[in-house]
């Protein structure tokens, strides 16, 4: 479960970044004060963040790609940093576990989505997982 809160506090500070240009080290340290995160949850949610963004704009291709009809900024603030965070886990980090990374993706988003954000998240990180394999 605490990997699931670090994942969360991840979406919420990329969530930030995207919607209001929040700086990301303010952001994870404003969410850290709400949340109990043991230090190891820490660096794994901030390893998330910094990745995610340091690759956004490859991430935004390939989910794009993957998401018909949708281009990236047309798509749900939610879902989109979300599918980021995801995305970011399956492609950049060899030691991640692809079907979890999108299990935690669908849950995540079953809290802060709308009623279509888990199915569009699973089907467009389902794509993007099949490309890589």
């Amino acid at each position: 479960m605490s990997r699931r809160k670090a994942r969360e506090c991840a979406f919420k500070v990329l969530f930030q970044v995207d919607q209001v240009a929040a700086d990301p080290q303010v952001a994870f340290k404003y969410i850290l004060e709400e949340t109990e995160l043991a230090e190891k949850d820490q660096g794994f949610s901030w390893d998330l963040i910094i990745g995610t963004l340091e690759h956004q704009r490859e991430i935004d291709e390939k989910i794009a790609s993957f998401a018909r009809d949708w281009t990236i900024n047309r798509m749900p603030t939610v879902d989109r940093n979300i599918m980021r965070l995801a995305s970011f886990e399956i492609l950049y980090m060899p030691q991640a576990q692809p079907v979890v990374a999108i299990d935690e993706a669908v849950e995540i988003a079953k809290i802060y989505g709308d009623e279509n954000s888990p199915s569009f998240i699973n089907a467009v990180l389902d794509r993007l997982l099949g490309e890589e394999q």
